[in-house]
């Protein structure tokens, strides 16, 4: 296929027909530039309507709240995790209410008020009771959101064929939305496909699948028909959807102004990434467990997350109407092509400027699950590592040394032996290293960083990562500096939970490396802040 500019969309069935001119008409396509703003509708009373936003920490929510303050929306959130939500840099601005989506008493308190409740929920988890826990969530949601007198669901779905069996993760979706549609609420479901923005989960497939391999098995589904869409258009959409008239109840189908096969969305990226064109040979024989393993191992998402992708791409996922342009008028530059979105989106991993990320979106642990600071006897088993290093250089060095870790710049000693503990993990269905972090300039409790996430940030003082990668046990890595005569003392800690036998034995089979890497981690991170110290 030959790529162009900017390729036209028949107007009335969303399907890319090159012999079609629609330049007289509506412009679908929308050249880079700033985002359409939209501002919301006051109360009779004047003032400004409340917005509950569900998911307020995945990739989508991330930038919707931002966007919703604003247009002049008051906000708040639910999150399992206040820490998560106070590292953002919209949370003084939000009201907070700390509790989970699926316990009735949090949603009666949260819908309280309530104008537009916004369900960006959706688990991603392998396990089969998943599909259960989205229909709780939803009937939690549509049943508060009906008591509290909420005036607008807007539920973000997925796009899909009409009778085919789905996938489970699709069906589950599609599901969410029928529940929401029949809460006696006005709902509008939108049915998006392949989100392309930087951070997105599907925009990393694309990307690490085409920048690593120039010739590529692939499955079948790389010849199904796709309909991207830019994130900025979706937020585009999430806005408007909220001043829709209340009679509207229904799903729209939502999409940018291109359709690709999946493997001319690769060599689109190659093109706008300055790679030559990609050699992709479909094979029938990749199953769907196949090809998650296969994108598990190649690109940053992991094979837990890659399944529900890969088997959503068997269904050729193409808008079948744009009833929404009814609704809701099309920006007045039009929507934005798949190479704007893919040359933006590279724009702002150029300059570190990744607004959100798919790895925000993983769920915190559990209250119950042992923290650090839990004593010995508190009921499991403890090992810990520790290092000392004084330093002449100053905490606030010190600090900005350990604040740069991992990503670009890796774990400051021992590099191979990390890139064979990730690439297990990643053989075994982990997260292994690929994911790196969100920003090198910035970290916040929250952040992924590799096979870690920051579970707790003081800045200034105290670091601390909890492992995600597959272990017979729970794991942190705490990081810290603390003023020190006439300079500064940077400690660091390993510390694990076994869990049984297994546990034990793997601790003990680490022991010689974490000798290796831990004190060289200690002795670099010093020696780095020292030169920054004398430099400065």
């Amino acid at each position: 296929m030959m790529w162009s500019k900017q390729r036209p969309q028949h107007p009335l069935n969303g399907v890319v027909d090159p012999s079609q001119d629609i330049s007289e008409g509506r412009r679908l396509a929308r050249p880079r530039g700033n985002e359409p703003q939209l501002r919301a509708q006051p109360r009779a009373s004047g003032e400004a309507p409340l917005a509950l936003v569900l998911g307020a920490t995945g990739y989508v929510g991330g930038r919707l709240v931002p966007r919703l303050l604003t247009g002049g929306y008051r906000v708040r959130v639910v999150a399992r995790s206040v820490e998560r939500i106070k590292a953002l840099p919209w949370s003084d601005n939000v009201d907070i209410i700390h509790g989970d989506a699926q316990d009735r008493e949090t949603m009666r308190r949260a819908t309280q008020g309530v104008d537009v409740i916004y369900f960006l929920i959706h688990s991603m988890s392998s396990n089969t009771g998943f599909s259960s826990i989205d229909h709780s969530i939803a009937e939690n949601v549509a049943s508060n959101a009906h008591d509290a007198g909420v005036r607008r669901i807007v539920y973000l779905g997925g796009l899909h064929p009409e009778n085919v069996k789905l996938s489970p993760h699709l069906a589950s979706r599609t599901e969410v939305g029928e529940i929401l549609l029949g809460s006696g609420v006005p709902t509008v479901v939108l049915q998006a496909g392949v989100i392309i923005g930087s951070g997105s989960a599907s925009f990393e497939m694309i990307r690490h699948l085409t920048e690593v391999l120039p010739y590529m098995p692939a499955p079948k589904w790389v010849k199904n028909r796709i309909q991207p869409i830019a994130v900025r258009d979706v937020l585009f959409y999430l806005l408007a959807a909220a001043r829709l008239d209340p009679s509207i109840n229904r799903a729209f189908d939502i999409g940018g102004p291109d359709v690709f096969r999946y493997s001319e969305m690769m060599n689109g990226y190659a093109a706008e990434a300055g790679l030559p064109p990609r050699v992709i040979a479909a094979l029938p024989v990749l199953t769907p467990r196949l090809a998650s393993h296969w994108v598990g191992l190649v690109t940053p998402v992991p094979r837990k997350i890659a399944r529900p992708l890969v088997e959503s791409l068997q269904h050729e996922c193409v808008v079948k109407n744009r009833d929404i342009d009814s609704a809701v008028p099309l920006p007045e530059d039009g929507l934005t092509t798949y190479r704007d979105a893919v040359r933006l989106a590279l724009g702002r991993i150029a300059v570190d400027d990744v607004e959100t990320s798919w790895v925000d979106a993983r769920i915190a642990n559990a209250p119950s699950d042992p923290l650090p600071s839990d004593p010995d006897w508190a009921g499991r088993k403890v090992f810990v590592a520790q290092n000392e290093k004084a330093s002449t250089a100053s905490t606030a060095d010190v600090w900005e040394v350990i604040t740069q870790i991992g990503g670009k710049t890796g774990w400051y000693s021992a590099s191979f032996l990390w890139g064979v503990r990730g690439f297990i993990d990643r053989v075994a269905g982990g997260v292994g290293l690929r994911r790196g972090r969100r920003s090198m300039k910035a970290l916040s409790a929250g952040d992924a960083l590799d096979v870690w996430r920051v579970e707790h940030l003081e800045p200034g003082k105290l670091l601390r990562l909890r492992a995600e990668m597959l272990l017979p046990g729970d794991a942190w890595l705490e990081l810290g500096v603390e003023p020190h005569a006439d300079g500064s003392r940077y400690w660091q800690r390993a510390i694990f939970f076994p869990r049984g036998l297994t546990g034990r034995l793997y601790w003990a089979s680490m022991l010689p490396f974490h000798a290796l890497i831990f004190e060289r981690m200690a002795r670099r991170i010093t020696i780095l802040a020292e030169e920054k110290s004398t430099n400065s």
